[in-house]
């Protein structure tokens, strides 16, 4: 389980070197996306021609009984490593369903060390790391995630067990306005945006605060929602 950096940064500022020697050993990758992969791994400074590997893809239009055939290379002895668009495949991007099959054979799986932008959001937020919950992303249709959110602010209240939750990019903004209005005003709420980029923004306030403060600019910008 490969990750890759989160955005633009060099693989080498966010990765340790140690991955390079794993990922120079492997000659078959299964991808979420095979251009991205092969960008990332041109600029990892892997010692082979990029033409000489085998890549298959693995993402939401990817039917169970294909997983099997990825998996097969496998069953005859091939390592395979397994790379999602940004950041640590199995969490929140594709990797679990051939991470899930791979135990079931009695084959290794072996994480690597890497960027996961849920867990840095998390650290920088000052909020609850003890209990906390992944939630994905929130309803698009208005009345249901107008409950989504009332939901997990009750349970972030009842259960003191910090939310998180993704968007979008194009429609960041919008969620935003929406938690303003749907929260209390005591409800903390995080905002991570470009996380590891030089636009890093990262702020942690009461929804009181929040709409008394300047609205950043999240439009088309990958972020990380966490209310507490």
């Amino acid at each position: 389980m490969i990750p890759c950096p989160i955005g633009e940064r060099a693989p080498y500022d966010v990765l340790p070197l140690a991955n390079r020697e794993v990922i120079r050993s492997l000659d078959y990758f299964i991808v979420e996306n095979v251009r991205s992969a092969r960008r990332f791994l041109s600029r990892a400074e892997i010692g082979k021609p990029i033409d000489t590997l085998e890549f298959a893809e693995l993402n939401e239009h990817t039917r169970p009984e294909e997983v099997e055939r990825l998996v097969g290379p496998l069953l005859e002895g091939r390592s395979a490593g397994v790379i999602s668009e940004a950041g640590v495949p199995g969490i929140a991007d594709p990797g679990a369903e051939v991470a899930a099959l791979c135990h079931r054979k009695g084959i290794r799986v072996v994480p690597l060390v890497g960027p996961s932008s849920i867990v840095l959001a998390l650290m920088a937020s000052g909020l609850n790391g003890q209990s906390f919950a992944f939630n994905g992303y929130l309803p698009v249709k208005p009345p249901e995630r107008l409950r989504a959110i009332k939901h997990f602010e009750r349970r972030a209240q009842t259960e003191h067990q910090s939310q998180l939750f993704i968007e979008a990019p194009y429609r960041n903004m919008k969620l935003f306005e929406e938690l303003l209005a749907a929260c209390l005003p005591e409800t903390r709420l995080t905002v991570a945006a470009d996380i590891l980029e030089p636009a890093e923004f990262i702020r942690t306030a009461t929804i009181r605060e929040w709409r008394a403060l300047p609205r950043p600019d999240l439009h088309k910008r990958p972020a990380i929602f966490i209310l507490l």
